[in-house]
C-alpha cells in the first residue's frame, strides 16, 4: 500500500481493484502454530466498500508477542497488493502479498525482498502451511515453519 494517495483525491475508482479478489482465501479466522512455540489468531476480514483487507493478529513465539492489526490494499504505484502492519512493539511495516492459485508470497517490504513467508493453502483452503525465511547477519538464513487452520 502506498503512504498515500493524496494525488488521486477526486479521481479514486468507485469500485476495488479486481487485484484484491486473490486475497479471498484469507477471508476467516486461522488458528497457527509452528517452530519455536509459535502459537497465534490471525483474522482477515474486508473493511466495508471491500477496497482494504484489514488483518488483526496477537502471536507468540519464544519469550516475544505481537500484536497488532494491519491494513492490506491495492499499490497504484507498483500494481501490488501492499500492507501497513501496526504492531504493539511500536513497528510500523509494509510488506507485499500475492496469492496464485494456492501458493501465498508475503515480503518483508517489497515483492522479490529476501525477508519472505512462502505458503501452500491446501486444495479446500480451509488450512495451509509455510516457511519464513530471512538473511542472517552471518551470511546463513535464518526462519521458522508455521501451519494455519481455518477456525470458522
Amino acid at each position: 500500500m502506498i503512504e498515500n494517495n493524496n494525488a488521486l483525491a477526486g479521481k479514486l475508482p468507485k469500485t476495488p481493484y479486481p487485484e484484491l479478489k486473490k486475497l479471498q482465501p484469507l477471508v476467516g479466522k486461522w488458528k497457527i502454530s509452528g517452530d519455536d512455540g509459535l502459537q497465534a489468531t490471525s483474522t482477515f476480514e474486508w473493511m466495508e466498500g471491500g477496497f482494504f483487507l484489514v488483518h488483526h493478529f496477537d502471536l507468540i513465539q519464544g519469550e516475544e508477542r505481537h500484536k497488532g492489526v494491519e491494513y492490506i490494499g491495492f499499490d497504484e504505484n507498483t500494481q501490488t497488493l501492499r500492507s501497513r502492519l501496526m504492531d504493539i512493539d511500536g513497528s510500523n511495516f509494509s510488506y507485499t502479498y500475492d496469492i496464485e492459485g494456492h501458493t501465498m508470497w508475503y515480503w518483508f517490504g517489497d515483492r522479490g525482498s529476501n525477508n519472505y513467508s512462502k505458503s501452500v493453502f491446501t486444495e479446500d483452503f480451509k488450512s495451509y502451511e509455510g516457511k519464513w525465511r530471512w538473511p542472517m547477519p552471518d551470511g546463513s538464513t535464518g526462519g521458522y515453519s508455521f501451519k494455519a487452520e481455518r477456525m470458522d
